[in-house]
């Protein structure tokens, strides 16, 4: 049977990739894409919506375009690009939108898929060393991000139970690294100072972003329902991972390491969020064996992310910045999908460039 897909956040790093990974599967019939500003990656024939950051036009869009399958990648996981108030509007209001409009009278919608975080396990003295989906955390959040993915996984766990019918998926990705992918993570380590605090030296496990993208094609396509961790097999020390991208570290005092490292955030030297901060004191692993028996296995480990990222960040130092990213313009892309000039050995072309 044909899938009609809406993506969340196809303006963002996630939703641009899974819209491009979707639109090579055949059984996707239809793939609509919201976003608040216009998509970063070159689109074959997904279509753009433009949206509020609460999605507050979704219930009218999953009516009129009877989508069967909702992936929702829009989610914050990073303090420093938003202010507390639109992290909570984005991640719990546009939730909220989200899964009303997935749940109203007359709605086709029969799967949602959440990109979630293992900040949810946050990063503390009492850990375990691995978090298995079902453990709970050691104690109570105290970052505003992790406090609203809390909040988001709250309505989607209380979405499965009124939904019986629907086809609920929810991912905890690691900390992510990639060729591509920025974060304050990837900020640090491209750098020639590279953070750590003194008298810590944390296990940390990563997943390459090459996966991420795998896993939400891999569970969209099978309809797997469920609770997952998502991330590369084995952990690194964050030393040895500094080292390995040829940065130097830069020892921040364990007691008041905020406050040592916000002049150094103005002045561009470090990122250091709070959610940061923890895992350079504690670190965090997450057991993938539940995942595994569904049939999805990362091809990257941990070690396997770092390297793919040091092997970009090794070009970049060689050859100077990427160039200028994709700009979406509407009576372009609407010229190549539908001019009659616009020959088939083109699109092919495009097909092979962009892939």
């Amino acid at each position: 049977m044909a899938r009609r897909v809406l993506i969340t956040g196809l303006d963002t790093f996630w939703g641009g990739r899974m819209a491009q990974a979707l639109e090579s599967d055949p059984d996707v019939e239809m793939i609509l894409g919201m976003g608040t500003h216009e998509p970063r990656v070159p689109l074959e024939r997904a279509e753009f919506v433009r949206a509020d950051q609460t999605y507050s036009i979704l219930s009218r869009i999953v009516r009129a375009t009877q989508v069967d399958t909702i992936v929702h990648t829009f989610l914050m996981t990073d303090s420093t690009q938003v202010s507390p108030r639109t992290m909570n509007e984005i991640n719990v209001i546009g939730t909220m939108n989200l899964l009303a409009a997935a749940g109203q009278v007359g709605s086709q919608v029969r799967q949602v898929v959440v990109k979630s975080s293992t900040l949810v396990y946050g990063a503390t003295e009492l850990d375990p060393s691995w978090f298995r989906e079902e453990t709970a955390r050691s104690k109570p959040a105290r970052t505003r991000v992790e406090r609203s993915l809390l909040d988001v996984e709250g309505l989607v766990r209380d979405f499965a139970e009124d939904n019986p019918a629907t086809i609920v998926t929810l991912l905890r990705f690691a900390n992510v690294l990639g060729p591509d992918i920025i974060t304050p993570i990837t900020s640090n380590l491209s750098r020639p100072l590279c953070p750590s605090i003194m008298g810590f030296d944390p296990l940390v496990q990563f997943v390459e972003e090459t996966d991420v993208v795998r896993c939400l094609e891999h569970v969209t396509h099978h309809r797997i329902p469920g609770l997952y961790n998502v991330a590369g097999s084995g952990k690194l020390p964050w030393s040895e991972v500094i080292a390995m991208c040829g940065a130097r570290a830069l020892p921040l005092p364990a007691i008041g390491t905020s406050a040592l490292a916000e002049p150094l955030a103005r002045m561009g030297i470090i990122e250091l969020p709070t959610e940061l901060e923890d895992l350079m004191r504690f670190g965090r692993g997450v057991d993938t064996t539940r995942l595994s028996n569904a049939g999805f296995t990362c091809r990257y480990t941990t070690a396997g992310a770092v390297h793919s990222f040091i092997s970009a960040l090794r070009l970049r130092r060689s050859v100077g910045k990427a160039p200028s990213s994709y700009t979406y313009e509407q009576d372009v892309e609407q010229f190549f999908r539908h001019s009659p000039a616009v020959v088939n050995a083109f699109k092919q072309v495009g097909e092979d460039t962009t892939s």
